[in-house]
């Protein structure tokens, strides 16, 4: 089975997205943001803490819930870093 290793921090190379790192990592980019307290873009040379917490990854689907797929609303906001919730976002269950 292939397991992705997460570092605990990473570096942003030029041209990279907040997007394109959590992409990277299978993280979703509101756990990179919270984690490091940014509040827009990041930018070369940035050092980035990932979290190191272990989950699936999932794309939040029309009809979804927070309670459904992580069990209350307090527990999806502890995983993924937001209260935001949409179909189509990325997040931890």
């Amino acid at each position: 089975m292939l397991s992705i290793t997460i570092p605990k921090y990473y570096k942003v190379k030029k041209g990279q997205t907040l997007r394109a790192v959590a992409e990277a990592f299978s993280v979703p980019e509101t756990r990179i943001a919270a984690e490091n307290g940014l509040k827009g873009e990041i930018t070369e040379g940035q050092l980035l803490r990932l979290p190191q917490e272990k989950g699936n990854l999932y794309i939040v689907r029309a009809g979804d819930t927070k309670e459904l797929l992580c069990g209350s609303a307090g527990n999806y906001k502890k995983k993924n870093g937001t209260d935001a919730f949409y179909p189509g976002m990325k997040i931890w269950i």
